[in-house]
C-alpha cells in the first residue's frame, strides 16, 4: 500500500509518463485497455471502501486514473461500456447479499438467544454425567456397527438387521442426551443476556451488533465508521443506477412503443398493419439479438486473444530465461573448460620445465664424469711416458757410465 501511494503521488506530480525515455513515444491511455479498474471508471472501487476493517477486500491491482475515468464517462454508449456498467452492478449486488446473509444471521442469533428455553439449566454434575452416557452410547454404537457388519459379511442377515435396529435406537438416545445438552446451554446464555440487562439488535445496513439504547457518541462512531458507510454507498450507488438502468429502459421502450403507433397511424392501421408491425418487431428484437450476440462473441474473442497473447508473453519470459539459463551453463562450462585446460597446460609446462631441467642436469653431470676420465687418462698416459722417459734416461745414464 505505501508503495502504491508513493507511485500515486509521483504520478500526480511528475505525470504518468514520468519513466519514459525521451526519444519513447508515449502513448495514449485507452478506458477499454485491461489495466485500468473497471468499477473505479463506473462509479467506485469497492476495494477503497472497507480499508482496514474486517470486511476489506485488500488492494486493488488495477489501475486508478481519473483521466481514464473521464475518458469513460464522455465516451458515448457502447455494448463495451454497458458491460462495464453491468459488472460493476453484479459486483456490488454479490456484496449486498452477503452483507445480507449475514444479517439475517444475526437476527436468527438473537432471536434463538432470546428464545425461551425447553427446561431448567442443568447442573455442572448432570452436564458430567450426560457427557459420559454420551460418550457410553457412542462406544456401544460403534461396537454394534462393528457386530452387524462381521454378521453381514459372514451371512447372517436377520442378525445383522435386529443389531441395525438397536443401534437405530441407541442413535436416538444420543440425539435426545445431546439435544438437552445444547437447550442447557441456550438456557445458561440466556439468563447471562437477561443478567447483564443489554437487549441486542442488528443494524440493517452493516450486519453489525449494536446496543438498543447506547449512548449517542457510540452510536455516531458507529454510523460514521468505514464499514458502515462503505455498505450504505455500496447500496446507495447501486439503487441509484439501478433505478437509472431501469428508467432509461422504461423511455426506450415508451419510444419504440410510439414509434410502433406512429408508423401504425401513417398506414391507416387494420390487422394486416398489426401484424407486419409485430413481424417487424421480430424482427428487430432478432436482430438486436444477433447484434448482441456478435458483440459478445467479439468481446469473448478479444479476452481470448488477450489471454493468449498474455499467455504467450508468459511462455517467451519463460523461454528466455530458459535461454538465459542455457547462456549461464554454457558461459561457465565454458570458463571450467578453459581454467581445465589452463590447468593443464601450467601442468605440462612445469613437467616439461623439470623434465629439461633434469635431462640437462644429467647432460652435465655425463660432461664433467667425462672430463674426469679423460683428465684421468691424460694423467695416466703422461705418467706412463715419463716412467719411460725416466727408464730410458737410466738406461742411457748406465751405458754412458759403463762407457
Amino acid at each position: 500500500m505505501a508503495v502504491l501511494a508513493a507511485a500515486q503521488l509521483l504520478d500526480e506530480l511528475m505525470g504518468r509518463h514520468r519513466n519514459t525515455n525521451p526519444n519513447e513515444k508515449i502513448r495514449k491511455p485507452n478506458w477499454e485497455d485491461p489495466e485500468y479498474c473497471k468499477y473505479y471508471m463506473v462509479k467506485f472501487c469497492p476495494h477503497d471502501l472497507f480499508v482496514n476493517t474486517r470486511a476489506d477486500l485488500g488492494a486493488c491491482p488495477k489501475v486508478h486514473d481519473d483521466e481514464v475515468k473521464d475518458l469513460f464517462e464522455k465516451a458515448e454508449s457502447s455494448y463495451m461500456k454497458a458491460q462495464y456498467v453491468e459488472e460493476f452492478l453484479r459486483f456490488c449486488r454479490h456484496m449486498i447479499n452477503d452483507v445480507e446473509r449475514k444479517i439475517q444471521k444475526g437476527k436468527q442469533r438473537l432471536e434463538l438467544m432470546n428464545s425461551k428455553p425447553e427446561g431448567p439449566p442443568m447442573t455442572q454434575a448432570q452436564t458430567e454425567k450426560n457427557q459420559e452416557q454420551v460418550q457410553l452410547l457412542s462406544e456401544k454404537i460403534t461396537a454394534l456397527l462393528q457386530e452387524a457388519e462381521e454378521a453381514g459379511s459372514c451371512g447372517n442377515i436377520e442378525q445383522a438387521q435386529g443389531l441395525m435396529k438397536l443401534c437405530d435406537r441407541l442413535k436416538e438416545e444420543k440425539d435426545t442426551l445431546l439435544k438437552q445438552q445444547e437447550n442447557s446451554h441456550w438456557s445458561m446464555t440466556a439468563e447471562l443476556a437477561a443478567a447483564q440487562e443489554k437487549q441486542m439488535e442488528v443494524c440493517p445496513v452493516c450486519g453489525a451488533f449494536l446496543i438498543v439504547g447506547d449512548a449517542q457518541q457510540r452510536i455516531d462512531d458507529h454510523l460514521s465508521g468505514k464499514q458502515h458507510v462503505g455498505y450504505f454507498k455500496l447500496r446507495q450507488a447501486y439503487e441509484e443506477m439501478h433505478e437509472a438502468r431501469e428508467k432509461e429502459q422504461q423511455e426506450k421502450e415508451r419510444k419504440r412503443r410510439e414509434e410502433r403507433e406512429r408508423d401504425r397511424s401513417n398506414r391507416g392501421g387494420g390487422l394486416g398493419s398489426d401484424r407486419r408491425d409485430r413481424e417487424r418487431m421480430e424482427r428487430d428484437r432478432e436482430r438486436d439479438r444477433d447484434k448482441d450476440k456478435d458483440r459478445g462473441d467479439r468481446d469473448n474473442k478479444d479476452k481470448e486473444k488477450e489471454r493468449h497473447r498474455s499467455s504467450r508473453e508468459g511462455r517467451d519470459k519463460d523461454r528466455e530465461r530458459e535461454r538465459d539459463r542455457d547462456r549461464d551453463k554454457e558461459r561457465d562450462t565454458k570458463e571450467r573448460d578453459t581454467k581445465e585446460r589452463d590447468t593443464k597446460e601450467r601442468d605440462t609446462k612445469e613437467r616439461d620445465t623439470k623434465e629439461r631441467d633434469t635431462k640437462e642436469r644429467d647432460t652435465k653431470e655425463r660432461d664433467r664424469d667425462r672430463d674426469r676420465d679423460r683428465d684421468r687418462d691424460r694423467d695416466r698416459d703422461r705418467k706412463h711416458r715419463r716412467e719411460r722417459r725416466s727408464s730410458h734416461e737410466r738406461s742411457r745414464r748406465r751405458s754412458r757410465d759403463r762407457h
